[in-house]
């Protein structure tokens, strides 16, 4: 008797995120569409800067007062069947001098090298990107991605005092980009989309080295929130070191071997007014205790004026553990006014006051302008 043969296992009982990847396998070439795009941000102000703890006012012709300078390329290629492949390399670099790289040291491409898959699947990316905490922090304050000015972001990424020496660790570990990092993004639904960050630490017989991370984003109409948590056992952007800060004096950075972390964010625009809100807590574990505790609370408001928007933030942070002695606090607010001369370029103007307990309240002026592409 000759054997029945086997049916096979139709398209329509596969998984659904397979369907569309089986498709684009076996696509015709010809169907495939390129392309690559020059972008970047230039950005440059001049001011005088000192955050709290500093000796004295530095008078500086600087790079990024709103958004770090930066350029690169990306590309994509149509596969077919509504699958396309993605990449993303760029690179930082200060304006004020033509050097690569946002400190000394820094990677060449360390604002993003990486390489997706995209489809009605989500999204699969390998390689340096974003770390988990950046979207949520710099889209839930007025002032955005500025390193400089941002109250929320120089708590959140943003040491003070000298390399080595810091007299304030930020709060959150392993930098605003994570290495070798692989990240699943799901569609969106209505607004909503999640992302897991998985980093490995590639460190041989030491598999629990390694950062992860859940992401979630909601942005339909005027209301947009966020919320991330992560655990941290690695340093980037390069791998090995201290995940925090490599400072041992006064206060012992350098021994915080894991943190972990929760943070919400909210907006809503009203159109003659945007409101911002964030909230973070942040524990940090060294050498088997709780060294350090964080709690940061951030508020901001956005007010539309002729063809730019008067902007203020304000963050507190409350620190506390045993590493650290007796609680002390940072609190940093920023005024600014962000006029607007056409869709790629604007002018600023910002001032700055920030107070770390028991330390002099510390002045930053700054005039600038910014450039996308």
């Amino acid at each position: 008797m000759t054997p029945k043969p086997r049916p096979c296992r139709s398209a329509s009982r596969l998984p659904a995120f397979l369907a569309p990847l089986l498709a684009a396998l076996l696509a015709p070439a010809a169907f495939a569409q390129s392309s690559i795009t020059l972008m970047g941000g230039v950005d440059a102000f001049a001011g005088a800067l000192k955050n709290s703890g500093d000796p004295q006012h530095v008078t500086v012709l600087g790079s990024g007062g709103m958004t770090t300078s930066w350029f690169g390329v990306k590309g994509s290629e149509d596969l077919g069947s509504g699958l396309r492949a993605e990449f993303f390399v760029t690179s930082f670099f200060q304006t004020d001098t033509g050097v690569y790289g946002r400190f000394a040291g820094d990677n060449l491409f360390s604002r993003d090298a990486n390489v997706a898959l995209v489809g009605g699947f989500g999204r699969l990316q390998l390689g340096r990107a974003s770390a988990p905490g950046f979207l949520p922090n710099i889209l839930f304050n007025p002032f955005g991605d500025s390193f400089t000015f941002s109250p929320l972001v120089l708590h959140s990424y943003v040491p003070t005092g000298r390399f080595g020496a810091r007299t304030w660790a930020s709060t959150n570990a392993a930098d605003s980009g994570w290495s070798n990092q692989v990240v699943y993004t799901t569609p969106s639904y209505n607004g909503l989309r999640a992302s897991l960050h998985f980093q490995a630490g590639e460190k041989a017989g030491d598999d629990d080295r390694n950062n992860i991370a859940i992401t979630a984003m909601y942005d339909n109409g005027p209301l947009a929130l966020s919320a991330f948590v992560h655990r941290i056992r690695d340093s980037n952007p390069n791998p090995g070191g201290p995940i925090l800060d490599v400072t041992q004096a006064p206060v012992n950075y350098a021994l915080v071997d894991e943190q972990r972390a929760w943070f919400v964010g909210a907006s809503y625009n009203f159109n003659v007014v945007k409101l911002y809100g964030t909230f973070q807590r942040t524990i940090n574990d060294a050498a088997g205790i709780e060294g350090l505790r964080d709690r940061t609370i951030s508020a901001g408001v956005a007010i539309p004026a002729g063809r730019g928007a008067v902007l203020f933030d304000v963050a507190d942070t409350r620190r506390s553990g045993q590493l650290f002695g007796i609680e002390r606090s940072r609190r940093t607010a920023t005024l600014g006014y962000d006029y607007r001369l056409s869709k790629r370029t604007d002018l600023y103007a910002v001032a700055m006051g920030d107070r770390i307990s028991e330390l002099p309240t510390a002045m930053s002026y700054g005039l600038g302008i910014r450039h996308s592409f």
